[in-house]
């Protein structure tokens, strides 16, 4: 069986280092934010180039609270994609607003720019990007178009630490990047966690009060906020991943070229843009007839994963917003059509090269 992620591989790769890290923070007695997620912030903070990384509970709570710090509620509008998980336009509706849908590009599965500015008008108060798959979307449009119309860019970078546009680290460009560290992702802890990354010493100011339920120090509350606190048992184990992601990077890129190079005259391979670094958090292919493939795989030992199947658009709890079937066609024809093969840094050279012979076989 070859699993879509296989995350026992990595845990026994760094089995030493992250039974440590963990025993350290037992040890400590210290497992709410505290030293060890302090320690994290830094280093993701210098890894990404920026001046303020915030730890929090989920990378849903990083955009949630990104939201918030802005001041987003009741009446504005958030420009997003479709094509991507609930979580972007969740929080977008928790808040109150409303999520405005642009369709996507069909070549990066990325909200196509130059859609962008018919939907923008007086209500409109921010832009979410989402960098899907680990590719990133095309950013000096947007930020452009965002300046032009006082909206602040909300980086949706979950699927992407490490990834590049234009020799930058994506989540670090817009006004906040938003990561996750779901354990499925290129970093992901044992459990959920994210991070909210920024050059504002005011938001990120508001951040930390925000992630603490409003509070400045204890008991002294200044703003309404929430619980969305990193625990430290998971800032520690990413402590120990963060040392090896550019090698887990590099492993992914190698994979994709092999995938690449056996698939190119078979399926629609994924694109990658000019002046740009995918980290492939997902290799994703496209197919006329997906189920087909995909039962074939299954019966193979193969698994596979279809993100997104249903574009948000077309989700029940989004009937509200009056769109239909039809309203995006490009997100509804990705949706038929994307296939995540699998895809980590231990997946050997001869397994691709099965899936690869496998997908060839049924198509």
């Amino acid at each position: 069986m070859i699993p879509l992620v296989d995350l026992k591989a990595q845990y026994n790769s760094i089995k030493d280092e992250i039974d440590e890290a963990i025993h350290r923070v037992l040890k400590s007695g210290e497992f709410i934010l505290g030293k060890e997620v302090e320690k994290l912030e830094e280093e993701i903070a210098e890894y990404l180039g920026a001046r303020y990384a915030i730890g929090v509970a989920s990378g849903t709570d990083a955009l949630y609270l990104s939201l918030l710090a802005y001041g987003i509620s009741f009446g504005d509008e958030v420009i997003t994609t479709p094509f991507t998980f609930i979580a972007t336009s969740e929080v977008i509706s928790l808040l109150g607003a409303r999520p405005v849908f642009v369709d996507i590009s069909p070549k990066t599965y990325n909200i196509d720019p130059s859609k962008i500015k018919e939907c923008i008008n007086s209500r409109t108060k921010a832009i979410i990007p989402v960098h899907l798959y680990g590719q990133p979307a095309e950013l000096d449009s947007i930020i452009e178009l965002a300046k032009e119309n006082n909206l602040k860019v909300i980086e949706d970078a979950a699927q992407s630490i490490g990834a590049e546009y234009k020799g930058k680290k994506v989540g670090h460009i817009g006004d906040v990047g938003c990561f996750s560290f779901f354990p499925s992702k290129n970093l992901g802890c044992f459990g959920d966690g994210g991070m909210v990354v920024t050059d504002s010493e005011e938001v990120a100011r508001k951040i930390r009060m925000l992630r603490t339920h409003g509070s400045s120090e204890k008991y002294v509350h200044l703003m309404i906020g929430k619980n969305s606190r990193l625990d430290a048992i998971q800032a520690a184990i990413l402590r120990v991943k963060l040392k090896y992601l550019q090698s887990w990077t590099d492993a992914r890129r190698k994979n994709a070229a092999l995938y690449n190079e056996l698939l190119k005259d078979v399926v629609e391979i994924p694109y990658e843009m000019n002046d740009c670094k995918h980290v492939y958090n997902q290799y994703t292919i496209r197919v006329d007839n997906r189920e087909r493939i995909r039962s074939f795989l299954k019966k193979k030992g193969v698994s596979t994963a279809v993100h997104y199947p249903i574009p948000l658009h077309l989700q029940k709890a989004f009937s509200h917003l009056g769109y239909e079937k039809g309203s995006f066609k490009e997100s509804e024809k990705a949706s038929r059509e994307v296939l995540s093969l699998p895809n980590y840094p231990e997946l050997s050279e001869s397994d691709i090269q099965r899936i690869a012979m496998l997908i060839k076989e049924v198509v």
